[in-house]
């Protein structure tokens, strides 16, 4: 007999159309997971760690495109120094260990925001990975590292503003499309649904420009709760959706 995840799986499958193209997530409550506890935040965050693989695992399942997970934002520099060392140490141990992994799915890794920040060692780290998975064409996995949403649309403008001086650009020719390319996330096509973990409403400076016509949804469940039966659930919810981008929709006008 089918189980409850083979079963949603099946309903989500008959409506190809409908499952998104792109999902991002706010992977939100690891300090409180292990703060339920007794454990230090670390812990949490290593146990995040798991629901990331099962996350990526059921959108490939899915057939969703691409994943952007909220990984590192600009904000987090603010955290105990111990803690940030311990999330860029936990960053380069799993993308090492889970390398070979993610070339044998044919998962292609890619990250958006201001990667300069980060350390050398740990640039190598990511830069290693981008590179020996540039030519897979399965599931693309987007990890967004010391990312601010209002930082990239500050980049973009300073971008356009030197484009425009050089004489490389004309303002009258600046739309929402060519603005577009000059974010950092330039060639994906925008978040069809985006995912928060932990209850918060809000979107926490993530991805300010894309998600202008997102469906959001938001769920109690920490996140090293998350797993594949949570990615469902999400997806299925998206799937009744009536996503009309400002439109009026003409079954129900009359």
């Amino acid at each position: 007999m089918a189980n409850k995840y083979d079963l949603l799986l099946e309903s989500i499958l008959a409506q190809p159309k409908m499952i998104p193209k792109h999902v991002a997530i706010i992977m939100d409550g690891n300090g409180r997971w292990a703060a339920m506890r007794d454990k230090p935040r670390t812990a949490g965050h290593e146990a995040g760690v798991r629901a990331v693989k099962l996350t990526v695992e059921a959108a490939m399942e899915l057939g969703v495109q691409y994943l952007t997970l909220y990984a590192f934002s600009s904000e987090n520099w603010k955290r105990p120094r111990s803690e940030v060392a311990a999330l860029m140490s936990l960053l380069s141990r799993t993308t090492r260990r889970e390398l070979d992994e993610l070339i044998k799915q044919d998962v292609k890794l890619i990250t958006t925001g201001r990667i300069s920040g980060l350390s050398i060692a740990r640039r190598r780290v990511l830069a290693d990975a981008v590179q020996k998975t540039r030519n897979n064409r399965g599931l693309v996995l987007n990890l967004a590292l010391n990312y601010g949403g209002r930082t990239e649309i500050l980049d973009a403008v300073k971008a356009i503003a030197h484009s425009v001086k050089a004489g490389l650009l004309d303002v009258k020719d600046i739309n929402e499309e060519r603005f577009a390319e000059f974010l950092y996330t330039y060639g994906l096509p925008d978040p069809d649904l985006l995912i928060r973990t932990s209850g918060e409403k809000r979107i926490s400076n993530f991805l300010l420009w894309q998600t202008s016509y997102t469906e959001l949804y938001i769920i109690d469940t920490l996140w090293p709760d998350f797993g594949r039966n949570e990615l469902l659930e999400a997806v299925a919810d998206y799937q009744q959706r009536d996503r009309r981008f400002g439109k009026v929709d003409s079954k129900k006008s009359g």
